[in-house]
């Protein structure tokens, strides 16, 4: 099953996504409803929220004033905190339940408003944010939901910025020229992209990445992409598992494929093989055959390792999981450290990949050509490390 996470600022256009998805046949799990269904009359969330905040916060019926406790809670960063401490849990479990009864290959899209805020972006295989100017959702807000401008802008200011949530959101959808286009982009993330990913997880395979040789300018995407990522692979493996952007996207200002190279650490292959499995579950399925790197420094000599992809067709991935210590993994992190710490080895590989990528198209004759680079990194990087302490994470 596909678990997506969708989240938006207040007057984004969040609810329009979420229902378009339905239509398209996503399971959606709207935490907003499940919230309120936690804390309906008779439930121990709701006597929880009374015995914090008093009576005062129920109607004459017995049901929750959400006025009446929402003017408890807004502005007083402690009591908002107690509150989610008895509604998120329940909620928590209650999403688990439905997401329990959907199909198995169900694209499952869970609606939650405090996604960000709440830290569960790493949590799902994909997060869509719904993003819209802060003028037009005040306009939205005002004329849509009666508020003023003060209080729009008041409700708006009060949740995480745009900034953190683009941060976290493997998709960005611009909501800002009406519901047709905002229809047109939703199909087109649906069929291009989501029913593809929830194939592959289901499969256990990962996306394609064709054998072209494409060299593209530095992104300052690929950092935050790989920082996506990796949270992503440590909420499958646990948090005391290194997990590492590296190669050439992790070198600011190094123009390179537009592939991301990561790299978890394990003790051991068996670890490794131990750890396919999970992999797989959050979106990087291992890709078959036999891998191995060069023991640069060792000639002749190779190092076996395990290789893993991304499920997921808007990402290209390369998952490298290497032995820490083993001397792939050495030079996968000095190499990174060095390129970014000294102008002149970086400029001098830019040069490097230009040349070599009008000599061959192919990525993997283009691979193989690097080698000799490689060699000569290597010894240059030792050096470095020798003479400025480096030791790897």
């Amino acid at each position: 099953m596909l678990m997506v996470g969708l989240t938006g600022g207040i007057g984004a256009g969040k609810s329009a996504v979420a229902r378009r998805l339905a239509e398209r046949g996503a399971v959606i799990i709207d935490a907003d409803l499940l919230a309120r269904e936690v804390v309906e009359p008779g439930t121990d969330g709701l006597a929880e929220i009374v015995a914090l905040f008093g009576s005062g916060i129920l109607t004459p019926a017995g049901e929750l004033d959400r006025p009446a406790l929402g003017a408890k809670v807004f502005g007083d960063e402690e009591a908002r905190r107690s509150l989610e401490r008895i509604i998120h849990p329940r909620v928590r479990a209650r999403t688990a339940e439905v997401t329990r009864a959907a199909a198995p290959d169900a694209i499952a899209v869970n609606d939650v408003p405090l996604l960000v805020e709440a830290g569960l972006a790493s949590s799902y295989h994909l997060v869509i944010v719904v993003a819209a100017d802060r003028d037009l959702r005040i306009e939205r807000l005002t004329g849509l939901r009666g508020m003023t401008a003060a209080e729009a802008a008041a409700r708006i200011d009060a949740q995480t910025d745009d900034e953190s949530r683009r941060r976290a959101g493997d998709v960005i959808l611009v909501n800002d020229a009406g519901l047709d286009e905002l229809h047109a982009r939703v199909d087109q993330l649906w069929w291009g992209r989501l029913v593809e990913y929830e194939r592959n997880l289901r499969l256990r395979r990962a996306a394609p990445k064709g054998p072209e040789l494409q060299l593209v300018p530095s992104d300052p995407e690929w950092p935050r992409a790989a920082a996506r990522l990796t949270a992503r692979i440590r909420h499958g493996l646990g948090d005391r598992v290194g997990v590492h952007h590296i190669g050439s996207t992790a070198v600011p200002g190094l123009p390179a494929k537009d592939i991301l190279d990561l790299m978890v650490s394990v003790r051991t292959l068996t670890e490794a093989d131990e750890f396919a499995d999970r992999l797989g579950a959050v979106g990087f399925p291992q890709r078959p055959g036999e891998w191995s790197d060069n023991a640069h420094g060792v000639p002749g000599g190779t190092w076996p390792k395990r290789m893993h992809g991304s499920a997921d067709p808007g990402y290209r991935v390369n998952l490298h999981v290497r032995v820490a210590g083993s001397p792939g993994w050495r030079f996968a992190l000095l190499m990174r450290d060095h390129l970014r710490a000294v102008p002149e080895a970086r400029e001098a590989y830019a040069a490097a990949k230009a040349e070599l990528a009008e000599k061959h198209r192919d990525r993997a004759g283009y691979a193989e050509a690097k080698e000799p680079w490689f060699e000569s990194e290597a010894r240059a990087a030792d050096d470095w490390a020798e003479a400025t302490g480096w030791q790897p994470v």
